[in-house]
């Protein structure tokens, strides 16, 4: 079947993109389910009466578990089959769902979370099905499939609001997600194709818990340090315990036979600087969501800055912020097509820094920092859309499930430090505000210009460091053309 569609590349491109078709679908659900909560998370602390503290653990605990995840997955995927792994994940995302939309307790709910969390494993699976079925065409494919990704976070955060606003029921309203994902389990079962390439490798049980756990406790300590204390002696614990065990971790990786996460293979396959360049675009993206939304909804009458939007039109400058990527992400291949991969990515990147910089030098009222967050979110898409593509391609056939599941994981795990940190700044940089004849401690205007300066420096060192992504191609030729000639001599 392989050799007719070779021989045929219109047909072998047509069966591919039915695949990628049908990987959209569950994309768009993963998406719509990432951004359905955000909106509701004022009326599940309602209806289960929790803090606004401790309505923080609804993301965090997904994020953290997401992290442990991940990687785990992508090898089962490189050892069993990526569609295989693609099912469970789909089935477990399912079953979390219900448990969010029908859980008694709050923390049933969190459970709920947890098995939410293999919903990040998604993405690593599906760019090893589209590389397996069509490796020319993997570029343009991981595109669309981001773009779909960023579609339903887009569809998700403006239909969960409009919907709880309209029907007023938070189990209806939490049970749409859960729906998604049940349609998502028969799509991923019986219309896509398992992948062909395996790795001979044994489950690394060891490794895998090691990691879990480390980086469990490290992102536990980071997320919680402000709430508690960076002195703390269970913060101290977690960051020093997380730090000694992941340090243990990479040891045994590095002597076992068939390690969760092979170095030699990360080396060999060129994919240090591609991981580094997705932990920079990590750290940047979700390190600047919260205070970029605070700022929006700041009242500028009261705080002195700030642009004094309600909940609804802050979530339609977000909705402007996420059309911006799922357009960027569309074009990301052609872009690079247009000029070459490496320069696409630094124009993404100088794109996303001048944004940060417009926010901080060029204060303006709504209409135009919604131009700045258009202009933000294409220069990520174009970002989020090509470096996954980089790593699919240089990652060994055997090992690409496991390679974007690094991916994933290095971009959530900087993502929740750079949160931390930027936690940090804006509750040290402070300001005193009266509201109601009250003196009121807030963050103040220059906490804001600290994030989006320091997150524009981070997308500056992204544009340098992608001009080096091509800096291997002639080794890499020279590899091809001895390769070929060993194969010629062969025959």
């Amino acid at each position: 079947m392989r050799a007719d569609l070779s021989r045929d590349p219109e047909r072998a491109e047509s069966a591919a993109f039915a695949v990628v078709g049908f990987l959209i679908v569950m994309e768009f659900g993963s998406g719509l389910l990432q951004g359905w909560y955000p909106p509701l998370l004022a009326s599940i602390g309602e209806a289960h009466d929790v803090s606004a503290a401790a309505l923080n653990w609804v993301n965090v605990i997904f994020l953290l578990t997401s992290v442990a995840f991940v990687p785990i997955i992508a090898k089962l995927g490189d050892i069993y089959g990526h569609r295989r792994m693609l099912v469970l994940a789909a089935a477990l995302v399912a079953v979390g769902s219900l448990l969010v939309a029908l859980a008694p307790t709050f923390g049933l709910l969190l459970a709920g979370r947890v098995l939410q969390a293999p919903l990040i494993a998604f993405l690593p699976l599906e760019f090893a099905i589209v590389r397996d079925r069509d490796p020319e065409t993997a570029g343009r494919n991981i595109a669309y499939l981001v773009g779909s990704l960023t579609a339903g976070v887009l569809a998700g955060g403006l239909a969960s609001g409009a919907m709880m606003t309209a029907v007023e029921d938070l189990t209806l309203v939490l049970l749409v997600p859960a729906v998604m994902m049940l349609v998502c389990v028969p799509t991923a079962r019986f219309l896509v194709r398992e992948t062909a390439a395996r790795s001979r490798a044994k489950v690394d049980w060891l490794g895998a818990i090691l990691l879990a756990s480390g980086l469990l406790a490290l992102l536990s300590g980071v997320s919680n340090g402000n709430s508690l204390g960076w002195s703390h002696p269970l913060i101290l614990a977690l960051v020093v315990g997380g730090t000694v065990v992941l340090i243990i971790w990479v040891g045994v990786e590095r002597r076992v036979t068939d390690p969760l996460v092979d170095f030699t293979v990360m080396a060999r396959g060129r994919l240090v600087l591609p991981v580094v360049i997705a932990a920079l675009i990590g750290a940047q993206i979700f390190g600047s969501q919260a205070p970029t939304a605070l700022f929006m909804r700041s009242d500028p009458n009261v705080y002195g800055f700030g642009l004094g939007l309600s909940a609804s039109l802050a979530g339609m400058l977000l909705a402007v912020n996420a059309a911006g990527a799922f357009l960027g992400s569309a074009l990301s291949d052609r872009i690079a097509r247009a000029s070459a991969r490496h320069l696409a990515i630094a124009l993404g990147a100088g794109l996303t820094a001048c944004a940060y910089a417009l926010m901080i030098v060029v204060p303006a009222g709504a209409p135009v920092f919604s131009a700045y967050l258009f202009l933000q979110g294409f220069g990520i898409g174009i970002l989020v859309g090509l470096v996954p593509a980089v790593i699919v391609d240089r990652a060994p056939a055997d090992s690409v499930g496991i390679a974007s599941g690094i991916y994933n994981t290095s971009r959530t795990g900087a993502g929740s430090i750079a949160g931390a940190i930027f936690t940090l700044v804006m509750s040290s940089m402070l300001t005193t505000v009266t509201v109601g004849g009250v003196d009121k401690t807030v963050s103040s205007l220059g906490s804001y210009h600290a994030v989006w300066a320091t997150c524009a420096a981070i997308c500056v060192a992204i544009a340098v460091l992608a001009l080096f992504l091509d800096a291997d191609r002639g080794h890499r030729d020279v590899e091809n053309s001895e390769a070929t000639a060993r194969d010629t001599v062969g025959s």
